[in-house]
């Protein structure tokens, strides 16, 4: 397989499931400032310029992170990334579809794309606060259901990958954790998997 990634970026969050798993890929990055997402080859790729990109064996891709964690999940069963029942697998996509759709696409975005959400630089500022409001709440409500657990649906699953890269990107914009989310987190970092990701990303642990 071919994982197009963007180090530091919620891609880190798939890295690390494709190392939990165990599967055998290739890695490409994706140089996001340089525009590297909006070249030819890679559109011809993921047409919608995201980030990350799963290829399979077969060179079907698969892009967004809770497609290719989800198809992560199915795909390697023993690995036990998504509980046996519906009601249980039902909860760790709520769970994964907040901190992606939710803390990252309506919070982080606004942090670290400003210009995207409007052209006037007076702006800024207010987009960023907003952004920050909404991070905040978002880890609020993470850290009520991590009241009582290890990880979101008890034991861990695609959705702590989701919640962890978010946790990340507030730990270096030194926006403080709630208890629980600063638990998981460090509890995170422990695991084998997120030290190898992230020291081949080039962060340090």
């Amino acid at each position: 397989m071919k994982f197009y990634m963007t180090p530091g970026s919620c891609s880190t969050g798939i890295h690390l499931l494709l190392e939990e798993v165990g599967a055998v890929f290739e890695v490409y990055i994706v140089n996001l400032p340089a525009g590297d997402h909006l070249k030819p080859d890679y559109l011809a790729i993921n047409p919608r310029a995201t980030i990350p990109t799963l290829v399979l064996d077969d060179g079907r891709p698969i892009t967004d992170f809770q497609a290719i964690a989800w198809w992560l999940a199915r795909q390697y069963p023993r690995r036990k990334l998504l509980p046996d029942d519906a009601a249980g697998e039902v909860c760790v996509l709520e769970w994964m579809d907040y901190a992606v759709g939710t803390i990252h696409g309506q919070g982080f975005t606004r942090i670290f794309t400003t210009s995207s959400y409007t052209p006037n630089t007076a702006d800024h500022e207010a987009v960023q606060a907003r952004g920050r409001e909404i991070v905040t709440r978002g880890f609020e409500v993470m850290n009520g259901q991590l009241e009582g657990r290890d990880y979101l649906a008890g034991r861990f699953s695609i959705a702590d990958a989701a919640l962890f890269y978010t946790e990340f990107w507030a730990e270096h914009l030194k926006m403080t954790l709630p208890p629980n989310c600063r638990a998981h987190y460090l509890r995170m970092l422990e695991r084998p998997s997120v030290r190898q990701v992230l020291a081949e990303e080039g962060y340090r642990v």
